[in-house]
């Protein structure tokens, strides 16, 4: 009996290789080229299934060149490289993996923002070119965390990780947007509450953007809305590229309208905005919130849990629903 036929589209752990390989003729992708679109189509030929991250264009014109595909399986949370809709219109389900990276991002996302409060990564390039010749008072002084207002924007499974951080370990005040208010006994043992967006920029010392990328946030944060934030305020960005508009957070950094900013992720990666580049006061990391070795098994595991139980009759363990026309 012949085996379905996967691609893995990108590097990936020898382990979850192996278990793929034992259901399945895999082509793998070792010298982790970033493949286009039509490399895509030309090696799905033939494919039942195909394991991605979030760069690989899984598209409608991809879609239509690859008649035998069945599943794409993402070890990744986010999708919005993936065209969903035209996925199941074509009967193919698509898969995602929540939940295993909820507190590893969210730990990731702290740092940066602690990072950007207490001007970590600027101090240190100060210190690494030799500049450091005496202390002073007013010594590369930041803002505080404790007891700091903490903004967030999109109140998922990451942003209660980040809410609990904050005021459990912290004793921060939390304020929130979410285009759906938390239940009463979310929010209670964390102090919680939910403000209109306005509210919530214009009052945050350090705004955390966790919220889904689509067209609805696209630029959701741009010069308008950072006008609203306060001159002393930090602003973290571990959502998607997109959400915020770089260009016009770069200025609103240079200009001092904002102290500070962190972002893990960026419009166009891995290409980032030249002038992002040149300001001093934002922590720039390539993408990596959820990069801690159990964390990227995990989410590997999850895909290949997905890719193998749909291709061998089962049941898809964390399927993306079509999508709505809701607003985010």
């Amino acid at each position: 009996m012949t085996r379905p036929a996967v691609l893995v589209a990108r590097r990936l752990f020898p382990s979850v290789v192996e278990r793929l390989a034992a259901h399945f003729d895999v082509e793998t992708n070792d010298a982790d080229t970033l493949w286009s679109r039509d490399d895509l189509i030309a090696r799905l030929q033939g494919k039942q299934g195909v394991f991605v991250t979030t760069g690989e264009p899984i598209d409608a014109t991809l879609v239509a060149a690859c008649p035998d595909l069945k599943a794409v399986c993402s070890m990744a949370v986010g999708y919005n490289n993936i065209d969903v809709a035209a996925c199941h219109a074509r009967g193919i389900t698509v898969t995602n993996a929540p939940d295993v990276l909820t507190e590893t991002t969210a730990d990731f996302g702290f740092a940066l923002m602690m990072a950007a409060a207490r001007r970590i990564t600027e101090s240190e390039r100060f210190l690494r070119s030799g500049a450091w010749s005496k202390w002073a008072p007013d010594f590369f002084v930041g803002a505080d965390i404790h007891g700091a207002t903490l903004g967030i924007l999109g109140m998922g499974r990451i942003g209660q990780a980040i809410a609990r951080r904050g005021a459990l370990g912290f004793g921060m005040n939390v304020i929130y947007h979410n285009r759906s208010r938390l239940a009463p006994e979310a929010e209670a043992p964390i102090g919680a509450r939910w403000v209109p967006q306005a509210e919530l920029l214009a009052e945050a010392d350090h705004l955390v953007i966790v919220v889904p990328y689509g067209p609805a946030s696209h630029h959701l944060i741009g010069a308008a809305e950072l006008a609203q934030m306060k001159p002393t305020a930090t602003l973290t960005n571990i959502a998607r590229g997109g959400v915020v508009d770089d260009a016009a957070l770069a200025m609103a950094l240079r200009s001092n309208r904002l102290a500070a900013a962190a972002l893990d992720v960026f419009e166009g990666e891995p290409s980032v905005h030249p002038a992002l580049l040149e300001v001093p006061n934002v922590v720039l990391t390539p993408h990596i919130a959820s990069a801690s070795l159990p964390t990227r098994l995990a989410m590997a595991d999850l895909a290949a849990d997905n890719l193998i139980a749909l291709l061998t009759g089962g049941a898809a363990k964390t399927p993306v629903p079509t999508p709505s026309a809701a607003a985010v």
